[in-house]
């Protein structure tokens, strides 16, 4: 039976979530600013309603980022916090893939496009195809760039999801052909569905030492305020 702790907090969404051989439990929060206070208070909640302790979890899964630099710190750094303490490796996963993974579970998308606000006129953002198994494929790498250089890497059928279509909904059609009334601009990732993809790393032996859990920040100007 696995055991792991997932933690999401790249974005004004603050999620953990718990996976116990079948049972998954979910704590989620739209609340920005406030993902230090609510995090280890519902980490620690979910362990207790399941009977468990750290110690007996099998690996700390946190949302790497991109994202804001204040929130990918708190999750990197409870993720390293935890795993250090009782012995965890830490499995980091991209905050655009969970995005892509929740598009599929609620909506049943097969192509995503996630794009997140990125401020300094800018998003992060990365296209992917769901596998057989419902995982995200990244179809190029991650980037931040101007929403003016936001591209579809093949013709078809895509979801467009992230807050980048919030800020920059008309820059991102004119540059994908996207029609930005479809567009889900109010989507923010869950802890959720950052499980199967951290199942999927455990399974393929990639969690790492918790001295390696760090935030992925895509660019080197991440202080800004409210950030």
């Amino acid at each position: 039976m696995t055991t792991l702790l997932a933690l999401e907090t790249a974005t004004e969404a603050c999620s953990c979530a718990l996976l116990h051989g079948d049972d998954l439990a979910l704590r989620e929060h739209l609340a920005p600013r406030r993902h230090g206070d609510l995090l280890l208070r519902d980490c620690q909640w979910l362990l207790e309603r399941a009977g468990l302790t750290p110690a007996d979890l099998d690996a700390v899964a946190f949302g790497r980022g991109p994202g804001a630099f204040t929130g990918l710190r708190i999750a990197a750094g409870a993720a390293q916090g935890i795993a250090l303490a009782h012995d965890l490796p830490v499995i980091p996963v991209s905050t655009l893939a969970i995005m892509a993974r929740g598009a599929h579970r609620r909506l049943g998308a097969r192509r995503v496009l996630v794009t997140i606000d990125a401020r300094m006129g800018e998003v992060y953002w990365c296209a992917y195809a769901i596998d057989e198994g419902g995982l995200p494929q990244p179809l190029a790498e991650e980037r931040v760039s101007d929403p003016a250089h936001v591209h579809l890497p093949e013709a078809g059928e895509w979801t467009a999801v992230g807050t980048g279509w919030a800020a920059h909904g008309e820059a991102l059609a004119r540059a994908t052909g996207l029609d930005p009334s479809r567009a889900r601009a109010h989507w923010y990732p869950s802890a959720e569905d950052l499980l199967p993809l951290a199942l999927a790393e455990l399974a393929a032996g990639r969690a790492l030492p918790a001295e390696a859990a760090q935030p992925v920040y895509l660019r080197n100007r991440v202080a800004t305020p409210g950030g």
